[in-house]
Parts: C-alpha cells; sequence; structure tokens
C-alpha cells in the first residue's frame, strides 16, 4: 500500500468515521458524514467528485481500468491561477512553439504513475486551444502546447489543479534548454565520430587481414581511398573543435592541449592522404577516427560531471516561492509572478505560505521559521516593524510585509550568488596541473621539431612517422583534463552527500593536517537547550510534563522532548508568571515550576540532600526547580548537550594528524568543562571569545605560518570563517556563517567533518595517481616514439586509451563514500 493512502486514510479516521464504501475516484474509504443515500457513485471528497465529473463528461472512463493510479484525494487549491496570464509570468516561463502556439513547462505536484501520464496528457481533451500535453513522470514535469488567443494559461492550470496535479512554473527552463542543445550537439558529434570510426575499423580490418593473406591491389586501394572519405568528414566536424581551440591558442598566444592534438590530426591525415595517393606505406585513418571519437567522450563526460555541483548550488532557488499575493490599496488581492514584485508592495501571506521578498511585517505579530537563511528549527515571533526575509515560513498567522528587496537583491539570493561566485575556484593542484600542460606542450612541440630535423638529417625515411606518433602519443589530455575532473566528480559527490564544497581550493587545504578551530555551541554541541539531569522522584515528572505541555517557553521545549513517552494528565488553574515560571494543580495537587528565585519564594526548602543536588547543579547548569504543595521536591538541569558524534569524530581527525582548538563564547569554566568531555587540552579551550577574540585567534594561528580550519554555525564565527585558510559552517548555521565558509554540512553533528576530510585526503591522493601515471606514460611513449618503436597507428590507440584510463579512475576514484549521503 503506498505511504499517500496510509496517510490518507489516517486523515479520514481523524475527520470522522468511515463507511466500507470506496470512492469511485480515488478508491479510499468514504466518510460516513458524506455518504449520498441513493447515489450511485460516493466519493470520500468535492474534490474526487469534481474530478470523475470532469474525466465522465468528457469521455475518459478509461483512466478508472488502470490496475495502479494515484490513491490519495484530490486536494484541489482552489486558486485562480491568474497569475499565469501574466506578462512577467509569460516573458519567463512561456516559449514561442511551431504554428503560433506557445509552449511553457510546469512542475506538477501529485504524479504518481503511469495513469498520472495517461491523465495528464489527456489534457487536450478537456481544454479547448490545448494542442499538446506531455508528462515525464520521474521529473513531474509536463510539457503543454496550446493557442494563447483561445484559451488563457490560467485556465489550463485550473485544470490540472482540478485533476489533483496543481502546477508551478517549472524552474531552470532557459538553463536546461542551453544544457540540452550543448548536449545534443555534443552527441551528436559523438554519434558521427564513433559512427565513422566503427567503419572505418571495419575498412582497416579489410586491409590487415589483406596484409597477411593476399588481397587485389584494386581492392586494397578502394579500401584505403574509401577510409579516406570517411575520415575527412570526421575531422572537418566532430574533430573541428581541436583545430578551433588550438586556433584560439595560437592567437591568444598560449600553448593549450588542443594544439599539438591538432597538429597529430592533421600530420596524420596528410600523411595518410599521401601515401593513399602514392599507393605506398601505410595510412592512419583507422586510428585518427578512434582518436576524434575518444577524445570527444572524454570531454563529454567532464562536461557532464562539471554540472554536479552548480546544481547542488541551484536547489537553493527551489525554496523561494514562485507567485506571491499582493495587496493592493482598495483591500482586493490579487496573484503575480514572484519576479514581479517590487519594492513598496504589500504581500498577503497566509499562515504555511513562505514568503516571496524581503520586507518588514505590516501586521502585528507573526511567528516565523526562519530556518533557510539561520538553520534554527524552532520558529520565532516577529512584530510590527520587524525584517522578514524570503524563503522564511509564515507559521502562525497571516501576515501582511512591506516590501523592501525582491528578486535577486534578496538576503537569499545574495547568499546564492555568493556560492555560485566561489564555485568556481580551482585548487592550487589543478593551476599547476594546467600551467605543467603548457610546459609539456612546448618540451613536447620542441622535441618533435628536433626528431624531425635530426632523423631528416640521417636520411631516415620514418622521420614524419616518428614525428606523428610522438605527437599523438604525448597528448596532455589525460594530464589536464582528468585532473580537474577528479576535483570536479569528488565535489559532486559531496554534494550528493550533505556536504556542499564551494571550490576545489578547500579539498586540497583540507587532505593537508593543520590545526582545527571549532566553535562550541552549535557545532560541538546541539545548540538548543535539553533536559540533561534530573533531581528528585521520578513520580513528580508526569506532574512537570503536564504543566509545561501547555508552555511556549523554550525550556518547556526540552521538558516536551525528553518526556514526551509519559501520560498527560488534566491541568486546572494554570497561571504564568513571566519571568518566573508556571503553577497549576495536577492530580490534585499544586504544582509550581521556575526559576529558583521564583520557585523558593513560593514554597519551603526541600529535604537536605536535594537541596544540596541543587546547589552543585547550579554550578554547571540552568537550574529549574519543582515545588510540590508547598515544598521543593525536585530540580531539572538545562544545558546545551554535546552532539553525540563528537568526542569519536575528533579522536578521528587527531589520528589524522589534526591539532582542534575549542574557541567558545561561553564562560571559560564552561568551556573547560565541555574541553575536557571531548579530550581537548586546557591550553587549548579558549572561553568568552567575542566574535573579534575568534579572528584575531585564527589570524595569529595564519602568522605562525599555520594551516588553519575555521568551523562554526553563527555569526560570531563569520569573520573568523573568513580568515581562516578553509571556512567550514555546519547544519544549522546562520546565513552570514555559511556566506562565508568554503564548505558547508547540510547534516548535523562532526561525522560530516570527518568525511569531509577524508574524502579530500582521498581526492588529492587520486590527483596525484593521475599525475603520476600521465607523466610516466608519455615519458615512456615520446621515448618509444623518438627510438622509432612506436607507429602511429598503435599511437593513435594508446592515446585514447590512456586517457580514458584516467578519465575512468577519476570517475571512479573512492573520494567521497556513498556512506556520506544524506539521509
Amino acid at each position: 500500500m503506498s505511504t499517500d493512502t496510509l496517510s490518507s486514510r489516517a486523515v479520514l479516521a481523524d475527520a470522522a468515521e468511515h463507511t466500507d464504501m470506496a470512492c469511485a475516484h480515488c478508491t479510499l474509504p468514504v466518510p460516513t458524514a458524506l455518504v449520498r443515500a441513493d447515489a450511485p457513485r460516493q466519493f470520500c471528497c468535492a474534490g474526487c467528485d469534481t474530478a470523475y465529473t470532469l474525466l465522465h463528461t468528457h469521455g475518459l472512463d478509461q483512466f478508472y481500468a488502470f490496475p495502479e493510479r494515484r490513491e490519495a484525494r484530490v486536494q484541489r487549491t482552489g486558486r485562480s491561477y491568474d497569475e499565469f496570464d501574466h506578462p512577467a509570468f509569460a516573458a519567463l516561463h512561456v516559449r514561442p512553439a511551431a504554428d503560433g502556439l506557445s509552449r511553457v513547462e510546469l512542475y506538477l505536484e501529485g504524479v504518481h504513475c503511469a495513469s498520472c501520464v495517461w491523465l495528464v496528457e489527456r489534457v487536450p481533451l478537456l481544454v479547448t486551444g490545448v494542442v499538446r500535453a506531455e508528462l515525464d513522470v520521474r521529473r513531474s514535469r509536463a510539457i503543454v502546447e496550446w493557442d494563447a488567443g483561445a484559451t488563457p494559461l490560467s485556465a489550463v492550470a485550473r485544470t490540472l489543479d482540478t485533476l489533483g496535479y496543481p502546477p508551478h512554473p517549472f524552474r531552470g527552463v532557459a538553463r536546461d534548454a542551453v544544457r540540452r542543445g550543448e548536449d545534443r550537439r555534443m552527441l551528436m558529434r559523438i554519434g558521427v565520430a564513433g559512427a565513422i570510426a566503427g567503419n572505418v575499423m571495419l575498412f582497416a580490418f579489410a586491409l590487415y587481414s589483406g596484409e597477411i593473406a593476399w588481397m587485389d591491389p584494386a581492392h586494397t586501394r578502394f579500401f584505403r581511398w574509401l577510409s579516406m572519405a570517411l575520415t575527412l568528414p570526421a575531422l572537418a566536424w566532430p574533430g573541428r573543435v581541436f583545430f578551433t581551440g588550438a586556433i584560439a591558442a595560437l592567437r591568444t598566444r598560449t600553448l593549450h592541449m588542443d594544439l599539438p592534438i591538432a597538429i597529430a590530426l592533421a600530420a596524420g591525415f596528410v600523411r595518410g592522404a599521401m601515401n593513399t595517393i602514392t599507393d605506398t606505406g601505410p595510412v592512419y585513418f583507422d586510428g585518427l577516427a578512434i582518436l576524434v571519437f575518444a577524445l570527444l567522450v572524454g570531454r563529454f563526460l567532464q562536461q557532464r560531471g562539471q554540472r554536479l555541483a552548480t546544481d547542488s548550488a541551484e536547489l537553493l532557488y527551489a525554496l523561494t516561492p514562485a507567485t506571491a499575493r499582493i495587496a493592493e490599496a482598495d483591500g482586493t488581492l490579487r496573484d503575480v509572478p514572484a519576479e514581479a514584485v517590487l519594492p513598496g508592495m504589500v504581500l498577503d501571506v497566509r499562515a504555511g505560505e513562505t514568503f516571496a521578498a524581503d520586507g518588514v511585517l505590516a501586521s502585528e505579530v507573526t511567528t516565523v521559521n526562519s530556518a533557510l537563511l539561520t538553520g534554527e528549527s524552532r520558529p520565532v515571533a516577529v512584530h510590527e516593524g520587524e525584517a522578514i526575509y524570503a524563503g522564511t515560513l509564515n507559521v502562525s498567522t497571516p501576515a501582511r510585509v512591506r516590501v523592501t528587496e525582491a528578486g535577486e537583491t534578496s538576503r537569499v539570493a545574495r547568499l546564492l550568488q555568493q556560492v555560485e561566485s566561489t564555485s568556481d575556484r580551482r585548487a592550487p593542484v589543478v593551476l599547476a596541473a594546467n600551467r605543467l600542460a603548457g610546459v609539456f606542450v612546448a618540451v613536447v612541440l620542441t622535441l618533435a621539431v628536433v626528431t624531425w630535423g635530426v632523423k631528416t638529417a640521417m636520411g631516415s625515411a620514418s622521420a614524419l612517422d616518428d614525428v606523428i606518433a610522438l605527437l599523438v602519443v604525448t597528448c596532455p589530455c589525460a594530464l589536464a583534463l582528468a585532473t580537474p575532473l577528479a576535483v570536479t566528480v569528488a565535489v559532486g559527490r559531496a554534494a550528493r552527500g550533505g556536504v556542499l564544497v564551494k571550490g576545489g581550493d578547500a579539498l586540497e587545504q583540507l587532505a593537508t593536517p593543520g590545526v582545527l578551530v571549532l566553535d562550541k555551541t552549535g557545532t560541538l554541541t546541539e545548540g538548543q537547550h535539553a533536559l540533561v539531569s534530573w533531581i528528585g522522584d521520578e513520580t513528580v515528572q508526569p506532574l512537570v510534563y503536564a504543566l509545561e505541555a501547555g508552555s511556549s517557553h523554550p525550556l518547556a521545549d526540552g521538558f516536551r522532548r525528553a518526556w514526551s513517552h509519559l501520560p498527560l494528565h488534566e491541568v486546572t488553574d494554570a497561571q504564568h508568571v513571566t519571568g518566573g515560571g508556571l503553577g497549576g494543580r495536577v492530580e490534585g495537587h499544586e504544582v509550581l515550576v521556575g526559576s529558583p528565585a521564583f520557585v523558593r519564594a513560593r514554597a519551603a526548602r526541600g529535604h537536605e540532600t536535594v537541596e544540596e543536588a541543587i546547589d552543585a547543579l547550579e554550578s554547571t547548569l540552568t537550574p529549574v526547580l519543582v515545588a510540590v504543595d508547598g515544598v521543593v521536591v525536585g530540580a531539572a538541569g538545562f544545558g546545551d548537550r554535546i552532539r553525540p558524534d563528537a568526542l569519536s569524530s575528533l579522536q578521528a581527525l587527531r589520528a589524522r594528524g589534526w591539532r582542534t582548538i575549542m574557541a567558545s563564547g561561553d564562560m571559560p569554566f564552561v568551556a573547560q568543562a565541555v574541553g575536557r568531555t571531548l579530550g581537548f587540552r586546557d591550553t587549548d579551550v579558549h572561553g568568552a571569545m567575542s566574535p573579534e577574540g575568534k579572528l584575531a585567534l585564527v589570524e595569529s594561528l595564519r602568522a605562525d605560518g599555520t594551516h588553519v580550519v575555521m568551523v562554526g554555525d553563527g555569526v560570531n564565527d563569520a569573520a573568523a570563517i573568513a580568515a581562516a585558510n578553509v571556512g567550514v559552517g555546519v547544519h544549522g548555521g546562520a546565513e552570514a556563517c555559511l556566506a562565508t565558509a568554503d564548505v558547508f554540512l547540510a547534516r548535523p553533528g562532526l561525522t560530516p567533518l570527518r568525511e569531509l576530510v577524508e574524502g579530500a585526503e582521498r581526492t588529492v591522493r587520486v590527483i596525484r595517481r593521475n599525475f603520476a601515471f600521465s607523466l610516466s606514460y608519455n615519458a615512456i611513449g615520446a621515448a618509444l616514439a623518438v627510438a622509432g618503436l612506436l607507429t602511429p597507428l598503435i599511437a593513435a590507440v594508446l592515446m585514447p586509451l590512456s586517457s580514458l584510463t584516467v578519465v575512468l579512475a577519476s570517475w571512479r576514484g573512492r573520494t567521497f563514500e556513498v556512506s556520506a549521503r544524506q539521509p
């Protein structure tokens, strides 16, 4: 049974008793209150009734013959979708199609199986003017083509909504179109090059067979000319990218890797053509065709890999709404695309909706979940005149917000822009590889000229063949391409595991042990008040839990999390004293819970043992006293609990050579207590540190030549993170911290930090392995070619095989393990 079915049935059970009757549309049980006497068909909700009527009226009853279809109520949003007809929406999301039609791509909610595909693709039968509807069920993306003059897009959207598939604009359409165009052109080149290489190889096999056994010279000439005729277009179109790159390198006076490739391809073809015309010597057309094909495949793999980090960063766009509701001066409301929101407008945001722009609250008060920007899971109260930011969630009451910043100038957009601007940074090892490739090209070209000159002077007939073999076999593709690919693949795998690395340079820095400076609150600890200690009789706990269950105080949330398994008793005469505590009657007992001053002023001291324990508790934790019937009977100690994986992760990092330092804003004795628990040396624990103090600590360490990595989660860590060699922002961190960090850990705890360091070490090992293989291969190949022991044909076969070996080694390298995948 599907998850949708279970959740829907749970909702129905909570709402009302239901019968054994099944809904005619979704097959869920029909609530008793909705049963219509003598009706031939019963429905679990009005949405299913409407959807069934729509399908039945248009003769689409075949939908109900599908053995598998979505078992969930049709929950219509009731939206007008007028914003889909707005000019700003059309400019952003609508594209012209053939025959004067318009085309739009929509993301549909609730897409489940083949029946959904069948139903969505029947929309042209339901809406006049719709010519085509096509659904990609894997991506929940619908492509709709319609006559905008006959039917507005909002009508199409309302029909999809009625069927239970609320539509949204599919974002990234322009980017996807560009990528599809790039991929299509590259795949066409690869396809043509592969087809030509396959056919030329067949002719080569015939020629090789003729060398082993006798072949009619006329047939030999025929196959040689046919091979040349097929290889020419392979170089002229699929292989043109290499000649274009070589020409660009000459114009900019740089030694690009395309230069020796283009020279080798041109020299090989010219020599093969000469041998074909004179009917003497070998031809190299099969090797040239395979070389073009293999090089194009390698570039395509690299291009696909480089998109992983960018795609991960662009996921932030999905967290902001596509539309906004504007409140006009006359009190009317209208929906517009989020891109059409301008400063000065007033947004109407209902409970459960996301704010579409930055602004200030124009209504009295609401509660906002700011997890997108701060990572704080608990909602916070926002009062009139206070700031609200795009992407945050309105939790409690309807709110009006006067827009101050929208679109690309909002905080979440600026954060994304900063992530993207740093994602293209290259690691020093990659820059070194590029410089080495340039030097290597110069050496190879010089060696080729010297080889040709010396062997020509010696009267060697194979001088040109040896030079061609040298240029082909020493192509620095493996050196210049596989190294950045290793970094790109590692960054992409890390992103899929919940670790967003903004630049490859961070991986190289993290692979070298140094000093790890860690913030305490929110990094080593959970960053929220939790019930750490209880003193007193456990039979009192249900009384306290009942009293705190209805409180909004942060400490009350700690009680609820710790004692959620206890029975919930009824509370009468409950009273709340701001800044003091709670009081009420539970199970016939007068119960007081609150600060020591509040409770002691209203209750007698308890047993001596309890009082001594309370005194000890106050020195390290935040105490909450409990009195029952006028006597103090217990106390709860609240503190910031150490993360469960902190000690094991720190031990693993220390074993790898890292020195760990704690920098905390808490009082020194609190920081020292946590430090001793986690194995820090006393001299490496710094308490009562201001943001300026943390910055000074990092700068002093770097001034001594120390390699510093700063790990934190708050605004007070942002400056230190920016000053470190590598800054790491942890899960739940504030926006300023995450914006300046080089790495963001999207999973809680320190285990992702340990996995990050281990993955960085493995990535650098893969890069160094590729360096060693590339240089060794090129040195051996060059020596064999100069010595005349390597023919151009063998060189053409070895060159792409070596490049593909390095590329696949990078692709398959054990950088970031699957175990690091985000749960």
